[in-house]
């Protein structure tokens, strides 16, 4: 890891992510993990641009490093709508997307995520308008996320969502020891993976980037 970190992303890393990374670690210390890591948002922006996306989702912002990695990826008109309802977090990461010029970009929603996403597709009609969606948020309600998305992105379009490996825990025993804020999440996170795997819906594809990325490519 530290190979591919030295070698392929830190020398490529946008100035402002680089920046937002330091200042995400310096203020949050162990919480930092919560960011998106470095060489998975390197393969989102390249994701999202071999995909041309230009509308995309983002639900669980945290300091902002995943949503600053999609709007530089986004094309001049592109726009990332960004769910959270910690703003506090947001507005850490704020400054360095507008010194990267990409504000213009972001629309963000302080909200819960299943009520945004419901207004998304009750009151604003915005079925099958995204391209992409990244998804690292409340792990329990993954499942209940997806469907709503499977709304709100487009036929074609890819749903990606974060931290399916969480710490390496599903390959692990129950009784196996391990940090109790992975232990709570474990079993969601293990119905989920195996949701995705029997949706007929999608065509799906997880690597173990960071820790853990599943695609979901919407087929019907």
């Amino acid at each position: 890891m530290q190979y591919v970190l030295q070698t392929a992303v830190y020398p490529r890393e946008h100035q402002q992510l680089k920046d937002l990374r330091e200042t995400t670690i310096e203020k949050y210390k162990l919480l930092s993990h919560m960011g998106t890591a470095p060489d998975e948002g390197q393969f989102l922006s390249m994701l999202l641009k071999l995909m041309k996306a230009r509308k995309t989702l983002e639900l669980g912002v945290f300091t902002g490093y995943s949503l600053l990695t999609t709007a530089l990826a986004l094309p001049a008109d592109g726009e990332v709508i960004a769910i959270d309802p910690d703003k506090e977090a947001y507005e850490v990461g704020l400054p360095f997307i507008q010194k990267a010029g990409m504000d213009k970009k972001v629309k963000f929603i302080n909200s819960k995520g299943a009520s945004a996403l419901d207004d998304l597709i009750n009151k604003e009609k915005q079925e099958g308008e995204f391209d992409f969606a990244f998804v690292d948020a409340d792990k329990g309600n993954y499942k209940n996320y997806h469907e709503q998305l499977m709304k709100l992105v487009k036929v074609g379009g890819v749903i990606a969502y974060d931290n399916t490996l969480w710490y390496g825990s599903v390959a692990q025993q129950e009784e196996d020891p391990m940090p109790d804020f992975v232990r709570e999440s474990r079993a969601a996170i293990l119905e989920f993976n195996a949701l995705i795997a029997s949706d007929l819906r999608i065509e799906m594809c997880q690597i173990s980037v960071g820790d853990g990325l599943t695609l979901c490519r919407r087929l019907t």
